[in-house]
């Protein structure tokens, strides 16, 4: 039996090995981008929603639905019930939304559960917090009138 007979079909299985881990590799370099896209999308939803709760009233739905402005298409499974927003006072505890003891607004987003998705592995983790704090504003009471809708 000549050597190029008992050599056929090594180049297929060679292919196979190496064309797996090409996939993988070019996976989990999409899987990178989408980590770091989504990650990215909570801090920008974070800042946001910070942002109206400094000038919208007290518990404002708002607040919350401003922080998933991308869902679901941006950040897939994100909804309000990962934001947590709360009203401290000057020494950063908790002011119970008392407007003359509130110094401060801050929103995080915590919990939110992301999913790889790769060849042959389905990891899973939890994203890390991302908490935005700023310092209120009118907090939705105007100094004359009635206080506006919280756009």
């Amino acid at each position: 039996m000549s050597a190029r007979r008992r050599q056929r079909g090594a180049t297929t299985v060679e292919f196979a090995i190496v064309g797996l881990l090409l996939v993988i590799v070019v996976f989990a370099v999409i899987e990178f981008g989408r980590i770091v896209f989504t990650l990215n999308m909570l801090q920008e939803g974070a800042r946001r929603a910070a942002r109206v709760a400094a000038v919208c009233r007290v518990n404002d739905p708002l607040v919350a639905q401003k922080a998933v402005f991308a869902a679901p298409h941006g950040v897939p499974g994100l909804d309000t019930s990962y934001v947590h927003v709360e009203y401290l006072d000057q020494s950063g505890a908790d002011s119970g939304g008392d407007y003359s003891s509130t110094a401060y607004v801050r929103v995080r987003i915590a919990g939110y559960p992301m999913h790889i998705f790769l060849p042959l592995l389905s990891p899973a983790f939890t994203a890390p917090e991302y908490s935005v704090t700023l310092p209120r504003e009118s907090l939705g009471i105007p100094r004359i009138g009635e206080p506006p809708a919280c756009d």
